[in-house]
């Protein structure tokens, strides 16, 4: 008798830079296979880089391709990064995994994440994954060693407008501690898959 296939569920991930968001994502996907986790493959109109492969890393549009879509209302959350460099999520892309039985990821910006848990309301949960504090954002930044001080202001001026979200998330984890932070979204996000 074949197994009814239930369909997956939405996790929306979101965070300021420098939050661990990353590390956390990865390691959930790598550690936790029970959990059909699976990354929403997103469009972009840059060219592929190195290895990247069409419909594995992102779908490749052009950007007239991206114009069109967005036109159509295709997309669930884009942004256009610079000119004519479009990122986004495709509805029918999230649809098809989920009906798959796949619980789709996505790590994207607050604003692209308040977007798809709206238009998805209870079949979403979003996190936001939060450093300790802003001077602590600005360490772990300083300490990669990989941006100018100038693109650090930068990037701890987004964080602090980003924070501003955080109560629009249904959970908000605080990675002050890397192996309680994992604890804590392993959790959230293995109670939110098992229920129906």
């Amino acid at each position: 008798m074949n197994k009814e296939i239930l369909p997956g569920k939405l996790i929306i991930f979101c965070a300021p830079s420098g939050s661990g968001k990353s590390t956390l994502v990865q390691w959930l996907m790598a550690e936790h296979p029970e959990l059909r986790l699976a990354f929403s493959i997103s469009c972009t109109s840059r060219p592929p880089r190195g290895t990247e492969r069409d419909g594995v890393e992102y779908f490749f549009l052009t950007p007239e391709d991206f114009k069109q879509k967005i036109a159509n209302g295709e997309f669930l959350e884009y942004e256009e990064v610079y000119q004519d460099r479009f990122y986004g999520t495709l509805k029918s892309q999230v649809d098809s995994q989920t009906q798959r039985g796949e619980n789709v990821l996505f790590d994207v910006d607050v604003k692209g994440g308040c977007n798809i848990k709206e238009h998805y309301g209870s079949r979403a949960m979003s996190v936001f994954i939060q450093p300790p504090s802003v001077d602590e954002l600005r360490r772990r930044l300083l300490s990669r060693g990989t941006d100018s001080a100038e693109a650090i202001e930068e990037r701890v001026a987004k964080a602090a407008y980003e924070l501003t979200f955080a109560p629009r998330f249904d959970h908000v984890v605080i990675n002050d501690n890397l192996e309680e932070a994992k604890a804590e979204v392993l959790r959230l996000v293995a109670q939110f898959v098992k229920e129906h």
